[in-house]
């Protein structure tokens, strides 16, 4: 028989962990740096094209896209590598472990907190970032970046999962950190150059639906084609909108696919704990 979740205990462990990620600046830190740096590309994203200045929300989105993959992921990971290897090198995950919660609840909570810290300094850094170009900004327009802001929450969340799924594997803090440095590298840097060795390698012999079903195996790309299928303007920037099969091209199954990722390491980890 399934044991019942005590909520009221995953909130305190998920209030211990915000309150400390809140105790250190890492909050404000985070949210100040998103901020910044969607201010200076919805000024300067056209730059490249001679054109300076606000250039409309698609093309400043285009634009965050690629830092949102590299920031977000890196963010996430640091901040969950050590949620259960820390706790048990400092000796307290035992002191944890004897009271009455179970360790489903402990990774539960954590993993809430961490996602509320993350996802605060996403929206708040974000949000702050456009706030000197909301005159520019229409309803239609802040509807399409709610949901930028929200698919880039749901991307941390996936490399988070992915993250404290290493905690609960590693030994020690020491071999958590260089594992989740070496998960952030691969799916935001090596990955996509390994896809683009295969094409190269199969002389164009893959088909459109392995390229895609490859495709689905990286959260970060997943977040890619999110966004570039939400907006027409945007797909017309990438060369990918038109080998994807139509099937793949449905935000609705996208976003699936997104939190399937953020649910699976979960799960796993929480094998793993037990």
């Amino acid at each position: 028989m399934a044991t019942r979740i005590e909520w009221s205990q995953v909130g305190v462990i998920a209030a211990k962990e915000w309150r400390e990620r809140i105790r250190n600046w890492w909050v404000l830190a985070v949210a100040l740096i998103f901020a910044l740096f969607s201010l200076a590309i919805a000024y300067f994203g056209g730059a490249q094209q001679g054109a300076v200045g606000f250039q409309g929300i698609e093309v400043t989105i285009a634009s965050l896209v690629s830092l949102v993959i590299y920031l977000v992921p890196l963010i996430a990971v640091i901040l969950g590598y050590d949620a259960v290897v820390g706790e048990q090198e400092r000796g307290s995950l035992e002191l944890l472990l004897s009271m009455p919660i179970t360790r489903f609840e402990i990774l539960l909570g954590k993993y809430l907190g961490l996602a509320a810290a993350l996802a605060g300094a996403t929206a708040i850094g974000f949000g702050a970032g456009l706030l000197p170009l909301a005159s520019h900004i229409g309803a239609k327009e802040l509807y399409h970046y709610v949901g930028f802001v929200g698919s880039a929450i749901l991307m941390g969340m996936a490399f988070l999962s992915l993250s404290l799924c290493l905690s609960v594997i590693a030994r020690d803090r020491m071999r958590a950190s260089g594992m989740a440095i070496a998960l952030w590298f691969f799916f935001v840097l090596i990955f996509d150059l390994l896809l683009m060795g295969l094409l190269v390698l199969s002389k164009g012999s893959l088909s459109s639906g392995v390229f895609a079903g490859l495709l689905m195996l990286n959260p970060a790309d997943v977040f890619r084609l999110l966004n570039m299928f939400n907006s027409q303007q945007v797909q017309t920037m990438y060369g990918l909108a038109t080998v994807m099969p139509e099937g793949l091209t449905d935000p609705l199954v996208l976003l699936g696919i997104m939190c399937a990722w953020v649910v699976a390491p979960f799960l796993l980890a929480n094998w793993r704990f037990k």
